[in-house]
């Protein structure tokens, strides 16, 4: 069973809210570096980036930050350890930046967790902030979000799905 939790128009609110809270606490977008989380949290970066950029009077993109191989609970081809470090050269350079991670659902923790891990690796950043549309409770680790669109007290067995095909809607599978 699938039921809409949260309209298009109402998520297009909320990424203006959203919006409006980053630019506030950051007094502006000059010292932001934005990630989206692959696969849907890269979405929700690109959108949020287009709502920040007209209050903010500049351009800002969103980068894809690929935490698999920081993950604690999931099996990969080739451990963390020996896994290359990314030049620092071919992505954004964060040190001393506002670092915003964004992803689309937070549930256990573990992924943003791991997008710590990720993040460090291109640089020493001021601050490291992060940014969800849902957050469904339930946490293994002590992540707590700076930004959140909407929390939803969930049941483990229920599944939230963002779809973000043409204009972004929330639903909450059983």
């Amino acid at each position: 069973m699938r039921t809409l939790i949260i309209s298009p128009e109402r998520v297009r609110r909320t990424f203006s809210r959203l919006a409006y809270e980053v630019i506030e606490r950051n007094r502006g977008a000059e010292q932001l570096v934005l990630f989206g989380i692959l696969n849907q949290g890269l979405r929700v970066a690109e959108a949020l980036a287009a709502h920040i950029a007209p209050l903010a009077g500049q351009p800002l993109l969103a980068h894809p930050l690929d935490v698999k191989a920081f993950r604690d609970d999931r099996p990969i081809a080739q451990p963390a350890a020996q896994s290359p470090a990314p030049p620092r050269a071919e992505g954004p350079r964060v040190t001393g930046k506002n670092v915003v991670l964004v992803d689309d659902v937070l549930y256990t923790g573990r992924t943003a967790r791991a997008a710590l891990d990720a993040v460090v690796r291109y640089g020493r950043p001021a601050s490291i902030q992060l940014v969800v549309l849902v957050d469904r409770g339930h946490r293994e680790v002590p992540i707590q979000p700076n930004y959140v669109g909407r929390n939803i007290q969930t049941k483990h067995k229920e599944r939230v799905v963002v779809e973000v095909d043409e204009d972004f809607a929330i639903y909450v599978e059983e």
